[in-house]
């Protein structure tokens, strides 16, 4: 079962997609496709959802429409030798959950102490001054990882998960040149 799911994981490195499951079975997806079909998240709550969203759409509009919670999610639920994140390669201890949880319960924590709302429910131009603020220092009412650092993690997946496909890429106006060419477009 372990060769099987590698396979998998590999298979969907080549193919710009992840596993997610649906209905019971492992599906290739790429996390656009699995916020179009509706696939439930594994890990984190609707209200985590909601902030992560919210963030990530501050910093990089268009992060949540391709699909930032479900990359960060289904990442958090795979082994964390396995996971893609960036929080990893910056030596977030695992599980990562507990460092997306803490940092997105501060970011409602200090947002609604400020603002008397969660972040989500900020309109947007509280957003970005909100957010302008807890990336250069600590919000009163913030708790978990340093808000500078948590800012830097978030903005990184965003930016990940939007232009870390052939049609990111484009965006950038930069020609993709993969090392192993993907068999389809993500």
């Amino acid at each position: 079962m372990i060769y099987v799911h590698r396979r998998l994981v590999l298979k969907g490195a080549v193919l710009g997609a992840l596993a997610y499951t649906v209905g019971g079975a492992e599906v290739l997806l790429s996390p656009r496709e699995a916020l179009a079909q509706g696939v439930p998240l594994k890990v984190l709550s609707p209200e985590e959802r909601a902030a992560l969203e919210a963030l990530g759409d501050t910093l990089l509009p268009g992060a949540k429409d391709a699909g930032l919670a479900h990359y960060v999610d289904q990442q958090l639920s795979v082994p964390a030798s396995e996971a893609l994140l960036i929080a990893r390669a910056l030596g977030v201890m695992p599980p990562y959950a507990n460092f997306y949880r803490t940092g997105l319960a501060g970011l409602d924590a200090a947002s609604q102490k400020t603002h008397g709302a969660k972040f989500a429910a900020l309109p947007q131009e509280k957003k970005n001054e909100f957010v302008e603020q807890f990336r250069q220092k600590v919000p009163e009412g913030w708790s978990g990882p340093p808000s500078p650092f948590f800012y830097f993690v978030s903005r990184a997946d965003a930016v990940d998960v939007y232009y870390g496909t052939v049609e990111g890429f484009e965006r950038l106006g930069t020609p993709y040149m993969p090392h192993i060419t993907p068999l389809k477009r993500w």
